[in-house]
Protein backbone atom coordinates (compact mmCIF):
# COMPACT_ATOMS: atom_id res chain seq x y z
CA UNK A 1 0.00 0.00 0.00
CA UNK A 2 1.18 3.65 -0.76
CA UNK A 3 2.30 6.03 2.09
CA UNK A 4 -0.82 8.09 1.00
CA UNK A 5 -3.06 5.45 1.11
CA UNK A 6 -1.94 3.95 4.42
CA UNK A 7 -1.68 7.38 6.28
CA UNK A 8 -5.58 7.68 5.02
CA UNK A 9 -6.52 4.10 6.91
CA UNK A 10 -4.63 5.29 9.53
CA UNK A 11 -6.61 8.44 10.38
CA UNK A 12 -9.99 6.21 9.95
CA UNK A 13 -8.75 3.59 11.95
CA UNK A 14 -7.58 6.38 14.77
CA UNK A 15 -10.91 8.25 14.51
CA UNK A 16 -13.12 4.78 14.58
CA UNK A 17 -10.80 3.36 17.76
CA UNK A 18 -11.04 6.43 19.37
CA UNK A 19 -14.85 6.87 18.75
CA UNK A 20 -15.30 3.31 20.14
CA UNK A 21 -13.24 3.73 23.21
CA UNK A 22 -15.06 6.99 24.11
CA UNK A 23 -18.61 5.43 23.99
CA UNK A 24 -17.17 2.42 25.51
CA UNK A 25 -14.75 2.12 27.83
CA UNK A 26 -12.27 3.69 30.75
CA UNK A 27 -10.23 0.43 30.63
CA UNK A 28 -6.89 -0.02 29.55
CA UNK A 29 -7.29 -3.80 28.78
CA UNK A 30 -10.48 -3.09 26.95
CA UNK A 31 -9.03 -0.58 24.85
CA UNK A 32 -5.86 -2.94 24.32
CA UNK A 33 -8.08 -5.44 22.95
CA UNK A 34 -9.79 -2.63 20.71
CA UNK A 35 -7.09 -1.23 19.21
CA UNK A 36 -5.52 -5.14 18.52
CA UNK A 37 -8.93 -6.47 17.49
CA UNK A 38 -9.39 -3.11 14.72
CA UNK A 39 -5.68 -3.12 13.73
CA UNK A 40 -5.57 -7.04 12.98
CA UNK A 41 -8.58 -7.19 10.63
CA UNK A 42 -8.50 -3.94 8.92
CA UNK A 43 -4.26 -3.60 8.07
CA UNK A 44 -3.51 -6.72 5.79
CA UNK A 45 0.07 -6.83 6.73
CA UNK A 46 -0.41 -7.45 10.36
CA UNK A 47 -0.17 -10.97 10.79
CA UNK A 48 0.05 -10.81 14.43
CA UNK A 49 -0.27 -7.75 16.69
CA UNK A 50 -0.39 -7.68 20.70
CA UNK A 51 0.71 -5.72 23.40
CA UNK A 52 3.07 -6.88 25.86
CA UNK A 53 2.97 -5.81 29.79
CA UNK A 54 5.46 -5.62 32.66
CA UNK A 55 4.73 -8.49 35.05
CA UNK A 56 7.55 -8.51 37.53
CA UNK A 57 10.93 -8.63 35.58
CA UNK A 58 9.38 -9.57 32.53
CA UNK A 59 7.27 -8.55 29.63
CA UNK A 60 3.73 -11.31 29.94
CA UNK A 61 1.75 -11.51 27.14
CA UNK A 62 -1.00 -8.96 27.18
CA UNK A 63 -4.49 -8.65 24.80
CA UNK A 64 -3.33 -10.07 21.13
CA UNK A 65 -4.78 -10.78 17.86
CA UNK A 66 -2.94 -13.65 15.63
CA UNK A 67 -1.14 -17.12 16.48
CA UNK A 68 -0.55 -18.58 19.76
CA UNK A 69 2.41 -15.72 21.41
CA UNK A 70 5.06 -16.25 23.68
CA UNK A 71 3.70 -15.29 27.40
CA UNK A 72 6.59 -14.18 28.71
CA UNK A 73 9.62 -12.11 27.09
CA UNK A 74 12.64 -12.22 29.99
CA UNK A 75 14.18 -9.16 30.32
CA UNK A 76 16.86 -7.94 28.01
CA UNK A 77 15.86 -9.97 25.25
CA UNK A 78 14.00 -9.43 21.88
CA UNK A 79 13.09 -6.32 20.25
CA UNK A 80 10.34 -5.33 22.53
CA UNK A 81 12.87 -4.87 25.78
CA UNK A 82 14.57 -3.22 22.96
CA UNK A 83 12.56 -0.78 22.07
CA UNK A 84 11.59 0.39 25.97
CA UNK A 85 15.20 0.42 26.97
CA UNK A 86 16.01 3.01 24.29
CA UNK A 87 12.37 4.53 24.76
CA UNK A 88 11.75 4.79 21.20
CA UNK A 89 9.81 2.94 18.29
CA UNK A 90 11.62 -0.01 16.83
CA UNK A 91 11.15 -0.49 13.10
CA UNK A 92 12.89 -4.10 12.15
CA UNK A 93 12.78 -4.55 8.55
CA UNK A 94 14.43 -8.51 9.06
CA UNK A 95 13.65 -9.84 12.45
CA UNK A 96 16.20 -12.28 11.50
CA UNK A 97 18.61 -10.04 11.64
CA UNK A 98 18.02 -8.25 14.92
CA UNK A 99 20.39 -9.59 17.69
CA UNK A 100 18.71 -11.62 20.84
CA UNK A 101 15.18 -11.35 18.60
CA UNK A 102 12.27 -14.01 19.99
CA UNK A 103 10.97 -16.32 17.32
CA UNK A 104 7.05 -16.46 18.83
CA UNK A 105 6.57 -17.66 15.27
CA UNK A 106 8.80 -18.20 12.57
CA UNK A 107 6.66 -16.93 10.04
CA UNK A 108 7.30 -13.63 11.24
CA UNK A 109 10.11 -11.85 8.77
CA UNK A 110 9.34 -7.96 10.32
CA UNK A 111 7.90 -6.20 12.97
CA UNK A 112 7.78 -2.74 14.71
CA UNK A 113 7.23 -2.21 18.31
CA UNK A 114 5.64 0.86 20.11
CA UNK A 115 6.06 1.48 23.53
CA UNK A 116 3.57 1.84 26.09
CA UNK A 117 3.04 4.50 28.04
CA UNK A 118 0.49 4.64 31.13
CA UNK A 119 -1.13 8.15 32.49
CA UNK A 120 1.96 8.79 34.79
CA UNK A 121 4.09 9.00 31.48
CA UNK A 122 6.03 5.83 32.77
CA UNK A 123 6.52 3.19 30.36
CA UNK A 124 4.14 -0.37 31.21
CA UNK A 125 4.62 -2.44 27.75
CA UNK A 126 4.39 -2.29 24.12
CA UNK A 127 2.38 -2.87 21.27
CA UNK A 128 4.12 -5.64 19.27
CA UNK A 129 3.04 -5.77 15.35
CA UNK A 130 4.31 -8.53 13.24
CA UNK A 131 4.08 -9.16 9.46
CA UNK A 132 4.69 -12.19 7.24
CA UNK A 133 7.04 -9.82 4.55
CA UNK A 134 10.23 -8.51 5.24
CA UNK A 135 10.27 -4.55 5.47
CA UNK A 136 6.62 -3.84 5.96
CA UNK A 137 6.70 -1.04 8.36
CA UNK A 138 7.68 2.39 7.77
CA UNK A 139 7.59 5.58 9.54
CA UNK A 140 3.99 6.19 8.57
CA UNK A 141 2.93 3.26 10.53
CA UNK A 142 5.87 4.61 13.09
CA UNK A 143 4.03 8.22 13.55
CA UNK A 144 -0.40 6.58 13.47
CA UNK A 145 0.33 4.00 15.56
CA UNK A 146 1.66 6.19 18.36
CA UNK A 147 -0.77 8.02 18.16
CA UNK A 148 -3.19 4.83 18.29
CA UNK A 149 -1.60 3.76 21.36
CA UNK A 150 -1.84 6.60 22.94
CA UNK A 151 -5.82 5.80 23.01
CA UNK A 152 -4.79 3.05 25.32
CA UNK A 153 -5.10 5.61 28.32
CA UNK A 154 -7.12 7.59 27.11
CA UNK A 155 -9.98 9.71 28.37
CA UNK A 156 -11.87 12.44 28.15
CA UNK A 157 -9.22 15.03 30.18
CA UNK A 158 -6.37 13.89 27.35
Amino acid sequence: MDKTKKEKRYQRLHKQIRNLIVKSSNNPLSNMATINAVLYHKMETFFWCGFYLFQEDKLQIGPYQGALACINLPSGTGVCHAAISQRKILIVPDVEAFPGHIACDGRAKSEIVVPVYDRENIICGALDVDSKTLDSFDEVDATNLEKIVRLVYFSDNS
